[in-house]
């Protein structure tokens, strides 16, 4: 504990964002950078508590008190080692997790947490410009092959452990660039894509090799053909069967998954064309109101929309901890991003009865949960943005049995499927249901701790999550 009163001096101080005229302008990221000393007067509010629940509040059991102490004494490669002793790509999870190791941070019972998320971003950034991140230690090679199936977080958290060993791994992923939902589901505002791609050097040059468009079982390669040539298979395809809305009028045009419409977006700024789905001088309805909906709207307002509207079915979460989600549990709060504080209506308790038009799509009729009022929402553009309901797996001619009553892939306790011939392990949001960045990344790893057990008897790398279903 470096500084055993900076929780006593040091308030709160998250990054600023840039202004919203200027960042609704371009498809940067949305935050300005802090200085150094900042982040080292964040880091020193950590209380260095006896027994961290942060650690506990976080999947992969970051050694959050180690490198917070580092970073208060500026020791950036040593924060950055002890980060990435746990963590493959603090670089994703520093923009893109909702930071449990912030609701269970203790600071946090009676003030306002620690910055962890933002001291995990300033930590690899500084480990890239130093070249500590680019480093990659020599390992003999087992002679064994591996294959994944996927290259989202998990896919990629499963390649990079299993190619640190000494495996050779190779990544088949069915889209045209690896990342998965990195990739195509993740908006330039929250995650630029050269923080993606920087990372895949970084595995290319530890050995791994990246297929692109390489569907498995669809008329090309098979799931049996991945058996026949390699040692071991993981599947990381993903939960990515959207949930959509049941309700008259929902085929109509301008209708559309969140996902589908992510993608068109994500494709025409790498591309700088016109979206295929374009939000320009339309009123948009957002249907979910989660980090999905948000980085729909976002990606709206950059687009040009007239209105946006974000409908949750749900009533609005509360602004401070209810009695029934204690600390240290991650509870629902509400919550305003980047995209919110940049435009747009939010409706709560509010229920889609219809999707009305005749042949293209007009408007929505909704019900208020609270007054009982019917409504009618004139609307060109609506996106569902409801989740999802589990893995795509009709082409991988799965053995009857691993497909569980939650429609994800059923793992015994070593993140194996009941699969006859080449062992075949699944791992992420397939297994797990859909669920948080940091899940995804703690399920790679551990799945492949397994797989190198299988594969050599035991093995060095570390577990650190079981199979279980996530509250998230």
């Amino acid at each position: 504990m470096g500084k055993p009163t900076g929780f006593l001096e040091t308030p709160r101080r998250g990054p600023s964002y840039r202004p919203v005229p200027v960042r609704l302008r371009d498809w940067r990221e949305v935050y300005e950078p802090q200085d150094d000393e900042v982040v080292s007067a964040q880091a020193s509010r950590c209380m260095d508590c006896g027994i961290p629940f942060c650690m506990q509040g976080c999947p992969l059991g970051n050694r959050i008190p180690a490198f917070n102490d580092l970073v208060y004494l500026s020791h950036w490669d040593q924060a950055a080692r002890q980060l990435l002793a746990t963590n493959n790509f603090p670089e994703f999870t520093g923009r893109l997790c909702p930071a449990p190791c912030e609701s269970a941070c203790v600071l946090g019972i009676a003030d306002q947490p620690v910055t962890i998320e933002r001291i995990e971003y300033e930590i690899i950034e500084h480990a890239f410009a130093s070249g500590l991140a680019r480093e990659v230690p020599g390992v003999a090679p087992t002679g064994r092959r591996v294959a994944v199936v996927g290259s989202g977080p998990s896919g990629l958290a499963a390649a990079a452990q299993l190619a640190s060993v000494g495996h050779a791994v190779e990544v088949f992923e069915r889209a045209d660039a690896i990342g998965g939902l990195l990739r195509y589901g993740i908006p330039e505002f929250k995650m630029e894509k050269s923080v993606l791609d920087r990372r895949l050097a970084v595995l290319e040059s530890a050995g791994v090799t990246f297929h692109v468009n390489a569907p498995i079982g669809e008329g090309a390669t098979t799931l049996a053909d991945l058996q026949d040539r390699f040692d071991a298979v993981v599947l990381a395809v993903g939960s990515t069967i959207p949930r959509l809305i049941a309700a008259p009028g929902a085929d109509l045009e301008g209708v559309y998954p969140a996902m589908t419409y992510l993608e068109a977006a994500n494709r025409a700024v790498r591309d700088q064309t016109t979206p295929a789905i374009d939000a320009r001088d339309r009123d948009v309805v957002i249907l979910g109101g989660g980090d999905t909906g948000a980085d729909c709207l976002g990606t709206a307002h950059r687009q040009g929309a007239r209105s946006v509207t974000q409908i949750e079915i749900m009533d609005r979460p509360p602004d401070t901890r209810p009695a029934d989600q204690p600390w240290p549990t991650m509870a629902r709060l509400f919550k305003t991003t980047s995209a919110h504080e940049e435009g747009g209506e939010r409706w709560f308790a509010t229920e889609t009865l219809a999707f009305r038009g005749d042949a293209a799509l007009e408007a929505i009729t909704v019900r208020d949960h609270a007054t009982g009022q019917t409504h009618e929402v004139p609307t060109t553009l609506v996106l569902i943005a409801a989740g999802f309901t589990g893995p795509e797996t009709a082409n991988l001619a799965l053995d009857e049995g691993v497909i569980s009553p939650r429609s994800t892939l059923a793992v015994d306790d070593s993140w194996r499927l009941a699969m006859s011939g080449t062992p075949v392990f699944a791992c992420g949001d397939a297994v797990r249901g859909q669920s948080l960045i940091v899940w995804a990344i703690a399920e790679g790893r551990s799945a492949a701790a397994s797989v190198d057990v299988t594969l050599q008897g035991a093995t060095s790398l570390p577990a650190p999550v079981s199979p279980g279903v996530s509250s998230w």
